[in-house]
């Protein structure tokens, strides 16, 4: 199975690129599910309704968040009927909306997706290790999910290849997001799972993660902030990870990087065409 992850949706020009561009993507390259990071898709900070339903128009199966899932207000509102968009699992009992879920892919088979937030340096979130390995074992690969997605929203790179180790052997992908630059560690750990500590983002990268480059600048050198922070308009890459699963096991057999457009130089998963 052919799965394709991609990283934060940062403002129009990232969510625009993604919305233009995925149709073509799926069909040139028979994908079968696809997820997208959308928590920073409405100018930067978090996702409306109508951003959602566009980029789930646009091909995606699934839209994840992160610790920007309510800078909306609303979608502590919309979150309810809206199924495939998930804020991370390990938000406190009570909180409106769900982490994690079972979803059938192109091609029939099921793909668990689940969003978990790391701690460090983040918000007091309740332990992401002892929750993800709930929804795990809840759903435990090849019996009852033909892949597994994990979205490891973290700053921390550590955290991120800890969760990674974790869930090896167990889960298809865990791929990290929220820090907006790709990593070059793609692998298949050591018990079959695919990694990358950062899918990056969508969007300009000629920014300060996305940002237009004025401001943040401005409080690095005066460490007062001036103008609120702004998506860079420029264009886009879109920017992520490809896996290839292997049916029986649901473990990954081949994972690769994409970056397709903008600023980076562009590199498509030589098992896709």
């Amino acid at each position: 199975m052919k799965l394709l992850f991609l990283g934060d949706l940062v403002g129009r020009t990232g969510r625009m690129a993604v919305i233009d561009q995925l149709p073509g993507i799926i069909a040139d390259n028979d994908l079968d599910f696809v997820v997208v990071n959308g928590e920073n898709a409405a100018s930067g900070f978090g996702i409306t309704e109508q951003i959602l339903q566009d980029v789930l128009d646009a091909g995606a199966d699934v839209v994840t968040l992160g610790n920007h899932s309510w800078d909306q207000r609303d979608t502590l509102v919309y979150i309810e009927r809206q199924d495939r968009l998930l804020r991370p699992v390990n938000y406190p009992k009570g909180t409106p909306g769900r982490g994690s879920h079972l979803f059938t892919a192109r091609n029939g088979a099921q793909v668990m997706v689940a969003n978990v937030m790391g701690r460090v340096y983040m918000d007091a979130m309740d332990d992401p290790f002892a929750t993800i390995e709930r929804v795990v074992d809840d759903c435990p690969l090849g019996q009852v999910a033909d892949a597994i997605i994990i979205d490891m929203h973290a700053e921390a790179t550590s955290e991120k290849q800890a969760m990674g180790h974790f869930l090896d052997g167990r889960v298809s992908l865990v791929v990290g997001t929220h820090t907006h630059v790709p990593t070059a560690d793609h692998q298949i750990l050591t018990g079959g799972t695919a990694y990358m500590s950062d899918a990056g983002m969508c969007g300009d990268y000629d920014s300060v993660l996305g940002m237009e480059k004025e401001e943040p600048v401005n409080r690095f050198l005066r460490k007062i902030p001036g103008a609120r922070y702004a998506p860079a308009k420029g264009e886009s890459t879109i920017s992520g990870v490809a896996i290839e699963t292997d049916d029986r096991t649901g473990l990954a057999l081949r994972v690769a990087p994409v970056r397709i457009g903008g600023k980076l130089d562009p590199i498509l998963p030589p098992f896709w065409g």
